[in-house]
C-alpha cells in the first residue's frame, strides 16, 4: 500500500507539473477515431515514408531458408487531426501518446516465415505540432529467404525484406523510403546500419532498397510496397578450420595406403577408416545444407569424389593383396599377364628389364649346422646310366665346387631333364643359404 500510494503521489505531481501536455492530449484524443484514415478527402492518397534500422542479424539458417533480424521499423505520416498552436499549449511542441490510441498503417512483412506479420511490441508514438507522427517500434522479423549453397562456404547471400500494407491499396496509403530522392525509386543504403552489431558470421555487403508497385488478383488498383534487399558474405574461417582443412588432410591419407607394405595386413584397415571418416564429415555437411537445395555445394561435389577415389582404392588394395598372396601352388600365372607385366609395362614405364643370371653356388658351410653339399653317388641315377661304369668311376659330383666346376664334373650322358633338376636344387639350395644368412644373429 505504501508503494501505491507513492507511486499516485509522484504521477499526480507529473500531471500537475505539466497541465499544458495534460490539456493537449486530452484535446487531441477526446474526439479522436483511430479507426478511420488520416485525410480530410476520401480520394486523398496518404503518404507513409517507411525506414529500417537493422540493430542485429541474428542468425541465417542454411537449412531452413530464413533469416532473423532485430530491427527498428520507422514509420512517418502527416495526421492532420492531431496538429495544433504551440503557443495555447504553453510552447508544448512534442507529445509522446501510446501508439494504440491513435491510426497506425498496418505495415507487415510479406515474405513472413512464422507468421508473425506485425509489430509485437506497441511503443509510444511521437507526435509533432505540425500533424507530423513518428513511430519507430522495434521487431523481431524471421523472413524466408532463397539461399544458393554452391559455393558454400565461401558463399554470397541475398535476402529479401518486403514490406507494404496489408490492407490499403496504392491509392490509399502511398509506401515511399525515408531517404527516397523525388524522381527515383532506389535507395543505394536502405538500411540504417549506425548501431549494428557486428556478426561473427556475415559481413554485410549491400544493403539497397527499392519501392515497387505490384498488382494483385483481389483488387484493380496496384498496392505500393517497399523491398530492402540485404546481401551477405559469410566468414570462411570456422568452416575452413574445421571443415575443410580435415577433409583435405583425411583425403592425403590415402596415399599412405599404397606405401604401406602388403605383409603389414593394414592396407584394407586404413582404406576403410579413411572412407568412414569422409562419410562422418558427408553426414555433417548434410545437416547443414537445406533438403531442397537446387545445387550441390562444392564441398558436397568435392567429398562425393574423394568418397569415390578412397573406395577404388580399397578395390586396387583388395586385388593387389589377391595378387600377392598366390603361390605357384594354387595359382598359375596367365600369358597375357606375363606379358602385360613383363614386356608391355615395362616399355609404358621406360624400364629396362634385368636378365636373370643363375647366381654362383657357394659350398661354404653356414654356422647353424646346415650343410649345402650335394653328393650323388652311381646309385643316384637311373639303371641306364649305370651301365657306363666308365662314366661314374670315383665321381662324387659335390655341387659346392663352383657353379664351374660343378658342370664340368657332370656326365655328358645325362639327359636335359636330369640337367634342369639339377640346376633347380642348386638354385634352391643358394635360396635357403642366402636366406640363412639373412636370419643370422651376430654376436654382439
Amino acid at each position: 500500500h505504501l508503494f501505491s500510494v507513492v507511486y499516485l503521489s509522484a504521477s499526480v505531481a507529473h500531471i500537475e507539473a505539466n497541465p499544458d501536455a495534460k490539456r493537449l492530449y486530452d484535446d487531441l484524443l477526446s474526439n479522436y477515431n483511430r479507426l478511420i484514415r488520416p485525410v480530410v478527402n476520401n480520394t486523398e492518397t496518404l503518404t507513409v515514408w517507411l525506414g529500417l534500422k537493422l540493430s542485429q542479424l541474428i542468425e541465417v539458417s542454411l537449412r531452413n531458408q530464413v533469416m532473423t533480424t532485430n530491427l527498428w521499423v520507422k514509420q512517418k505520416w502527416f495526421d492532420y487531426k492531431l496538429r495544433w498552436d504551440p503557443e495555447e499549449y504553453g510552447g508544448v511542441e512534442m507529445l509522446y501518446v501510446p501508439s494504440e490510441q491513435i491510426w497506425l498503417p498496418d505495415i507487415v512483412l510479406y515474405n513472413n516465415w512464422d507468421g508473425n506479420y506485425e509489430v509485437t511490441l506497441m511503443t509510444k508514438a511521437t507526435l509533432k505540432y505540425t500533424g507530423e507522427v513518428f513511430w519507430e517500434p522495434p521487431a523481431i522479423y524471421k523472413s524466408s529467404c532463397e539461399m544458393n549453397v554452391e559455393y558454400f562456404p565461401y558463399d554470397e547471400q541475398t535476402c529479401l525484406m518486403k514490406f507494404g500494407s496489408w490492407t490499403y491499396n496504392g491509392a490509399q496509403v502511398e509506401l515511399r523510403h525515408l531517404d527516397q530522392i523525388p524522381g527515383s525509386n532506389l535507395v543505394q543504403i536502405g538500411i540504417d546500419l549506425s548501431e549494428f552489431y557486428l556478426s561473427v558470421e556475415w559481413d554485410i555487403l549491400e544493403v539497397p532498397a527499392s519501392r515497387n508497385e505490384e498488382y494483385y488478383p483481389c483488387c484493380p488498383e496496384p498496392f505500393s510496397d517497399i523491398t530492402f534487399k540485404l546481401t551477405m558474405r559469410r566468414k570462411t574461417l570456422f568452416y575452413t578450420v574445421n571443415l575443410i582443412i580435415p577433409c583435405v588432410g583425411i583425403t592425403f591419407l590415402t596415399v599412405l595406403v599404397f606405401y604401406l607394405p602388403s605383409d603389414s595386413g593394414e592396407k584394407v584397415t586404413l582404406c576403410i577408416s579413411i572412407l568412414v571418416s569422409l562419410t562422418v564429415f558427408f553426414l555433417l555437411l548434410a545437416e547443414i545444407i537445406p533438403p531442397t537445395s537446387l545445387a550441390v555445394p562444392l564441398l558436397g561435389k568435392y567429398l562425393l569424389f574423394t568418397m569415390i577415389l578412397v573406395s577404388l582404392s580399397v578395390w586396387t588394395t583388395v586385388c593387389v593383396l589377391n595378387v600377392w598372396y598366390r603361390s605357384t601352388s594354387t595359382h598359375k600365372m596367365s600369358p597375357f599377364v606375363r606379358r602385360l607385366f613383363l614386356e608391355i609395362m615395362p616399355k609404358i614405364l621406360m624400364m629396362r628389364r634385368a636378365k636373370y643370371t643363375l647366381p654362383d653356388y657357394d659350398d661354404s658351410t653356414p654356422s647353424n649346422g646346415y650343410t649345402n653339399e650335394i653328393e650323388m653317388s652311381v646309385s643316384d641315377f637311373p639303371g641306364e646310366f649305370k651301365e657306363g661304369g666308365d662314366s661314374f668311376d670315383n665321381i662324387g659330383v659335390n655341387l659346392s665346387h663352383g657353379s664351374v666346376e660343378a658342370e664340368n664334373v657332370i656326365p655328358k650322358q645325362l639327359s636335359p631333364e636330369v640337367l634342369s633338376a639339377i640346376q633347380a636344387v642348386r638354385f634352391i639350395a643358394q635360396h635357403i643359404k642366402d636366406a640363412d644368412k639373412d636370419n643370422e644373429v651376430f654376436p654382439s
